[in-house]
């Protein structure tokens, strides 16, 4: 079973920590797929900076292969947060840099490549929307993730990814039983194959059009031992895909009721799981000084110590 992770890289900087992170979710699927025991792969837009380096020597560690991305002039991707009583909030965005600036595609011989996969993974942090026609005309299965903004769930949006895609991922925590069906309905409406909804301590819910499975979150029952919830999404939707292409989910085999509860059961397990992994999947590293000052310069909390 072979996954790649096609699209968007990026730094999760901790200024509470005082350290970096590697992380993106074309990133996160790839490596969680290595870590449930397929081959994955990814393939993106590198910057040429220090940071790059460090993504690129994360990927290399957690056993996904990244030769095939490119590295174009410019800077790496970074998303600045703290975490405030237990809860992360987002100081700043530098638009994904160079990743996301110039996204990756599907020229130069790469199209071949992709081919070689059972399943693309991308979303809309990547960019990589003009290259979905090309990649639904591979013999691989096409997932997007639709994350929770709104400007990503109009109609227009919708009916441009939709009919490209053979999964789509929306996180539905802040909506409704109601809410979160109509929007799986408008997913498979507009042309997807499943539509998958996770919803954090409520559970998820999946989709083909003719059925609709559901199934209750893995509650943890000491909250007080969670050491992240980065990545929980991430690595659920991947426990999901990974259980159904081990039951032989194909563009010509569509999954029973059975694997959809078997996936969604999987993917409780795998989120749980990442619950007790720091950030996206470790390997932070220490942020440089010089852009700690810069931080405390502009006033954004710095903690003092470890």
């Amino acid at each position: 079973m072979k996954i790649l992770g096609f699209g968007d890289n990026i730094v999760d900087r901790f200024l509470d920590r005082r350290l970096d992170y590697p992380g993106g979710n074309a990133v996160n699927v790839a490596v969680y797929a290595r870590r449930l025991g397929a081959s994955a792969g990814y393939l993106g837009v590198f910057g040429d900076d220090p940071l790059a380096r460090f993504l690129q020597a994360a990927l290399s560690n957690a056993g996904v292969d990244h030769s095939r991305s490119i590295v174009r002039h410019g800077e790496t991707g970074i998303s600045t947060l703290n975490v405030i009583d237990g809860e992360r909030v987002f100081l700043e965005w530098n638009d994904g840099g160079v990743t996301v600036r110039e996204p990756i595609d599907l020229n130069e011989g790469r199209s071949e490549y992709v081919a070689t996969f059972d399943l693309v993974h991308s979303s809309v942090y990547s960019r990589t929307e003009p290259e979905l026609p090309r990649l639904r005309q591979t013999p691989a299965l096409v997932s997007f993730d639709f994350s929770s903004e709104p400007e990503f769930r109009t109609n227009a949006y919708i009916s441009r990814v939709a009919p490209h895609i053979d999964l789509a991922l929306v996180s539905c925590s802040d909506q409704s039983v109601t809410q979160t069906h109509q929007l799986l309905d408008r997913l498979i409406s507009a042309g997807a194959g499943i539509a998958l909804a996770t919803r954090g301590t409520d559970g998820a819910i999946v989709t083909d059009g003719t059925q609709r499975v559901s199934a209750p979150a893995a509650i943890i029952s000491d909250p007080a031992t969670i050491v992240d919830t980065m990545g929980c999404g991430d690595a659920f939707v991947t426990g999901f895909m990974v259980e159904l292409l081990e039951r032989g989910w194909s563009r010509q085999h569509a999954p029973s009721h059975d694997a959809l509860r078997a996936g969604l059961d999987a993917g409780n397990a795998s989120s749980r799981a990442q619950c007790f992994v720091e950030s996206a999947f470790g390997g932070g590293r220490a942020i440089p000084d010089e852009e700690l000052q810069r931080y405390a310069s502009t006033g954004d909390a710095v903690r003092s110590g470890p």
